[in-house]
Order: C-alpha cells, then structure tokens, then sequence
C-alpha cells in the first residue's frame, strides 16, 4: 500500500512514524508539504521518505490520498490534488468536514473515508473513528483501518451523523482528561504537597486508572465502586460530585462539543 499525506503537520508525521514502525517501507510513503521548513524535518527525521511541494508531483496510481490539512485548509488543498475521479482511495482526518463537502470539493468523487484521530497518536496510542463514504468498498474502509491503526485502536462508525459525537468524546477527550490531571495536582498542591509530588500523583493516577480500566475488562462502574468504601474519604468525595451534580455538567459539556461540531461541519457545507 502506498500512502501520500497532503499536509505534513504532528498527525501526517505520527502516522508515517506508525506505519514505517510496522514495517512499511519507506518509498511508499509521500508527504506534501507547501513549508520547506517542514518538509526538511521529515526528510531528516524519515529517510526514504520522499516530500513534495504539490500534490500532484507526488501522488503515483493507486496511492491512498490522506487529507491531514486544517478544515479550512482542506478546500484548497482538494482542489489543487485534482484527483482523477475515484482513482484513489481518499482518507480525511479534517475534523468537521462531511463526506459530501469534500466529494463536493473534489468534483463528485465517491471513495472517501472520513476519520477522527485524537492526540494521543503522537505517543502511538490514539484511538481513531472511521466513517466509509458511500462509493467505499469494504476494501476501501479496510485500507483506512490498517494506515490510522499504526498509531492506536480504530472503531467504525456506520452512520456519519455520529461523527459530532465522536468528536466531542474521543476527538476533544484528551483536553477532558488533561484538564482532570491538572485539577486533580491544583487540589494536592493547596492541601500541602509539592507541586511536582502534586502533578506525578496525579498524572500517574490517571494513567493507571485508564491501565486497570482497559485491561480487567470490567466496566468502570464496578472498579469505581470497589474504591469506594463506606463511609470513607472516596464515598465523601463523590458525595460532593452529586451534590453538585457534576456527571449532569459533564454531559452538558459533552453536548456542546457535539454540537458545536455540527456548527462547524454546516459552516463548511456551505463553501
């Protein structure tokens, strides 16, 4: 499989560090890039790795074409690709661009995967939702899988109204569970500890939390409750959550992310 990513930001250069870590060879992988600048650190960093200028100096038959450019970025760059009509498989990860808006864009092409990857594919342990255009084959969606599996899980998503949720959910999740951490070491830090003693309990809280979440395979509910003893300091805690009925917040946040998401995504059908 060869895979040309227009757009060479964080996100191209984490799935091209995936997928040569997976065994993918070098040569099969293009990057275009508008920046010298940027298109100078993947070379050095990527041997073998070519980089271009514009896209179509780069893209080769049957190449996989990922859109890894801004959403308001994404118009020009389709346009100036000027793929021949569903000769590619084309894989977006603009958050808020529909399928139709890009088909569109792309002048009525029919194989397109829209995908929603979140940050934690930097580190290779993203998680990312795939949603298959109409004129996809389950080859097609199969291909998409195996390019954004490189830096994580992937899950599909079979209806791309869905696609708002997965973006308020996992897409902004990460700044969710960031701000937890940095809440979690502010609350340490004022009842005495260490600032760094503070931020390492905190950060390491989460991060073992989320370990012991994902590998007993028990839902969290129940690993909540075996915290919690009665009458004690954690049952005291979360009587202070319901008081102030924060899971009530939290999806009132949640919703608005979501809706927010399809804002944006009516914003850009009309370009």
């Amino acid at each position: 499989m060869n895979v040309t990513f227009v757009g060479g930001g964080n996100m191209a250069d984490a799935l091209v560090g995936g997928l040569l870590a997976k065994g993918v060879a070098p040569a099969a992988l293009r990057v275009v890039d508008i920046d010298a600048a940027a298109r100078a650190r993947l070379q050095a960093k990527y041997a073998g790795v070519l980089t271009y200028a514009e896209t179509r100096a780069a893209l080769r038959e049957g190449d996989v074409v990922l859109f890894a450019v801004k959403p308001q970025q994404l118009r020009e760059a389709a346009r100036a690709a000027a793929l021949g009509r569903d000769r590619h498989l084309v894989v977006s990860i603009a958050a808020g661009v529909r399928i139709a808006t890009l088909a569109r864009w792309l002048g009525g092409y029919g194989r397109i995967v829209r995908a929603m990857p979140n940050t934690p594919a930097l580190v290779g342990a993203g998680v990312t939702a795939l949603c298959a255009g109409p004129g996809c084959a389950q080859a097609d969606l199969a291909a998409a899988e195996t390019i954004l599996g490189a830096v994580g899980r992937t899950v599909r998503v079979g209806e791309e109204r869905l696609m708002d949720a997965v973006t308020a959910v996992s897409g902004s999740g990460p700044a969710y569970v960031f701000w937890l951490i940095e809440q979690l070491a502010a609350a340490g830090e004022a009842l005495g500890l260490a600032a760094d003693t503070a931020r390492t309990l905190a950060l390491e809280t989460v991060l073992g939390a989320a370990k012991l979440a994902a590998q007993s395979g028990e839902p969290p509910q129940l690993l909540r409750a075996r915290v919690t003893s009665k009458g004690g300091t954690t049952e005291a805690a979360l009587a202070v959550f319901a008081e102030e009925r924060l899971a009530e917040r939290f999806f009132a946040a949640v919703r608005a992310a979501c809706a927010r998401g399809d804002e944006l995504g009516r914003a850009l059908d009309r370009d």
